[in-house]
């Protein structure tokens, strides 16, 4: 089974080719430059470092959110356009758990993989690492720093956050700070049901602020 999978969720682009659980090729950059100019570039370079024909992608994995909302719309928008395209089967995973996923050989059972979210807020979520499982302990949910900070010390259980979100936020955060990128081939093990490539849509989490601008000005009608 062929697997392509890509993560545009954040600032930085993970891409990965697959056959089962051998990562054949995987690109990673975390390059201040546009998603919908880095992305193609970087799967064809994945497909063609793997030597694995396009049509011979069985299935197509995406970060699905939370995240930027541009990131999460380029993503997703070639992942449901390269899966119609090769008649591949289309995967959303969360890009928080495929962030949590990427730490190995940790003695914190607790990860609180995070994304900046402005206004002293992120996007996170709370996950225990159980050998190469990650069971939910807090859905991911957009959250102010202060009350994640409160919840995270009212636990009686060691944790770490995780991503260079949490390294740009480390004097906002109560507790150890682990840098760490975001790797595509991650989120091979976190695949659940196939998406309906017709209606899969990202989990914003978070309307944009134009979108509840938007909303504020109809509402007011």
């Amino acid at each position: 089974m062929n697997y392509l999978l890509i993560d545009t969720s954040n600032q930085p682009l993970s891409v990965a080719l697959m056959q089962d659980d051998e990562v054949l090729a995987e690109v990673n950059n975390d390059k201040k430059v546009n998603h919908s100019v880095q992305l193609m570039p970087a799967v064809q370079k994945v497909i063609e470092r793997s030597h694995v024909e396009k049509r011979a992608i069985d299935r197509i994995v995406v970060a699905e959110g939370p995240g930027s909302y541009t990131g999460l719309r380029i993503g997703v928008t070639v992942a449901k356009t390269l899966a119609y395209s090769v008649n591949a089967e289309l995967y959303g995973v969360s890009s928080l758990k495929a962030l949590a996923a990427t730490v190995k050989n940790i003695d914190k059972q607790l990860l609180v993989p995070i994304f900046d979210a402005r206004r002293e807020a992120v996007y996170a979520g709370v996950f225990k690492k159980q050998g190469d499982t990650l069971e939910v302990v807090f859905e991911e949910q957009y959250i102010t720093i202060n009350d994640l900070n409160r919840y995270l010390n009212n636990l009686d259980e060691e944790f770490l956050f995780v991503g260079i979100d949490a390294v740009k936020l480390k004097d906002f955060l109560n507790g150890e700070v682990l840098e760490m990128l975001p790797k595509a081939s991650s989120m091979r093990t976190l695949i659940a049901e196939s998406a309906d490539i017709k209606t899969f849509t990202p989990n914003y989490l978070k309307l944009s602020e134009a979108e509840r601008n938007w909303n504020n000005q109809h509402s007011k009608r």
